[in-house]
């Protein structure tokens, strides 16, 4: 408690911030400043979302031809064997 040396002035310092945030959320201006950041973060991770489904779907058609190249490597060896 160095910056406040009394506990009356620190709980002051605390209700006088309560009471600034209470009045900060209550302006229209805030409520309409904070949709508009959660609705880009709820876009951006929707963008995310898929992205990362389209790296998945690219990998596993990468997986599924390197089996298929293997099986037709497979037959081909068989073949001349």
């Amino acid at each position: 408690m160095a910056l406040f040396g009394n506990k009356w002035v620190a709980f002051g310092v605390g209700v006088a911030a309560g009471l600034a945030a209470v009045a900060l959320v209550k302006n229209p201006a805030f409520k309409k400043a904070c949709a508009a950041v959660v609705g880009k973060g709820l876009q951006l991770k929707d963008d995310a979302c898929a992205f990362a489904e389209a790296v998945k779907e690219d990998a596993q058609d990468i997986v599924a031809e390197a089996k298929y190249n293997n099986s037709k490597k497979a037959e081909t060896a068989k073949a001349k064997a």
